[in-house]
């Protein structure tokens, strides 16, 4: 297949297109830098701050999940941020799945059980583009790990609004942000000052409620995380241990014969 310039910009529009964004003519020319920041859950010792996914959990719940679904994710799934089966159950029955067929065959609607996936907000991806003006909002469930910089970027761009620079002008329907390439988005701005009451009395300023939704994505991207950085830390141990070991059985044997 012959490679011409009109097939890569389609190419490079439907990518954009699947993240939920318009493509802009500067973005190659416009890619910022994001700013590194520091996590609890950072390193080989770092672990999920349990207050900050609870908080990030209600951010993204009242907040983003009447556009981003997180399909990979079941309800019961929450248990790690901490919650019990109440909660989680209360959670659940806040949303309605399809189900059956029933005795005559026909499919019907019941509450969301904790085993349930999180109920996507569109029927469909057609539904999905006919309430975003065309956009396709991506699901969140693997976000982190699909952008570059990954929490880093998504704090960026959660931050990233504010009003237009003086002499460019943005196309109909797109939003300004500093963070993402080519600075025009087609999500608007999804945080603002007390948009929720944190149950913690935590001060819901947009710092912290991107602060504390990251941290939340960083966990749907990656709920084994620390159940792999505790299983490699006892695979290291193990292996100091057993080195230790033979270095001293070696010295041993060695030392009878000289």
């Amino acid at each position: 297949m012959r490679v011409t310039p009109t097939l890569v910009s389609g190419l490079m529009a439907g990518l954009f297109l699947l993240s939920g964004v318009a493509p802009s003519p500067a973005a190659a020319a416009e890619i910022p830098e994001i700013e590194k920041r520091d996590w609890s859950f950072d390193g080989i010792f770092g672990s999920f701050d349990r207050a900050a996914q609870q908080r990030g959990y209600q951010v993204y719940n009242e907040l983003c999940s009447g556009c981003h679904g997180l399909r990979l994710l079941t309800y019961r799934n929450l248990a790690a941020l901490g919650y019990d089966e109440d909660d989680i159950k209360a959670f659940a029955a806040e949303y309605e799945v399809t189900d059956g067929p029933d005795e005559e065959g026909e499919m019907y609607q019941r509450e969301a059980l904790p085993s349930d996936h999180f109920v996507s907000p569109f029927a469909n991806t057609n539904a999905a583009r006919a309430a975003n003006n065309g956009a396709l909002p991506p699901d969140l469930s693997l976000i982190v790990k699909a952008r570059k910089n990954g929490a880093d970027y998504i704090y960026a761009l959660l931050t990233g609004y504010g009003d237009t620079p003086d002499g460019r002008e943005l196309p109909d329907g797109m939003y300004y942000n500093a963070a993402f390439p080519g600075h025009q988005i087609a999500m608007p701005q999804p945080l603002d000052d007390d948009a929720v009451e944190y149950a913690d009395g935590t001060p819901a300023t947009v710092n912290q409620m991107a602060s504390d939704l990251t941290t939340f994505l960083a966990w749907t991207a990656s709920p084994e995380m620390e159940a792999r950085k505790l299983l490699g830390l006892k695979v290291m141990l193990f292996l100091i241990v057993f080195t230790a070991m033979l270095a001293a059985i070696k010295r041993k044997v060695w030392s009878r014969l000289h």
